[in-house]
């Protein structure tokens, strides 16, 4: 069964740093478009960074480039999130999502329609 699962979230200062981890099981991570998206209460879910398949193409939403960094262990099946300068407008629930398998992708977005497998989420908390 085809399975994410985040980790890595808690309670952060503002301008301190969290690294998300989005672990994959059931498949390979390396052949699937991966994105992480957030949701703050009473906001609609929005993509934050993916990485493609093929060539590792990676996006990042203007309000966390620079700041945040995604990147993907394939000996370890995992994708990672890397946040740096924590902002209290950072605060959401994270989640990893999946999309591909059969395709190879050199690009990805940042749409979470596109995708079809969500993790189970992750708090992120950015307060002082």
């Amino acid at each position: 069964q085809l399975q994410l699962v985040e980790s890595g979230g808690g309670l952060v200062q503002p301008g301190g740093s969290l690294r998300l981890s989005c672990a994959a099981s059931g498949f390979t991570l390396d052949r699937y478009v991966i994105g992480w998206f957030r949701q703050a209460p009473g906001k609609e879910r929005e993509g934050v960074s993916c990485v493609s398949s093929r060539d590792g193409n990676t996006i990042y939403t203007p309000s966390v480039k620079g700041r945040f960094t995604i990147s993907r262990d394939n000996a370890k099946n995992t994708v990672y999130l890397q946040m740096n300068s924590l902002k209290p407008e950072d605060t959401a629930v994270y989640y990893c999502a999946a999309v591909g398998g059969s395709q190879l992708f050199s690009l990805c977005v940042l749409t979470p329609r596109e995708y079809d497998y969500w993790g189970q989420g992750t708090q992120v908390t950015v307060s002082s």
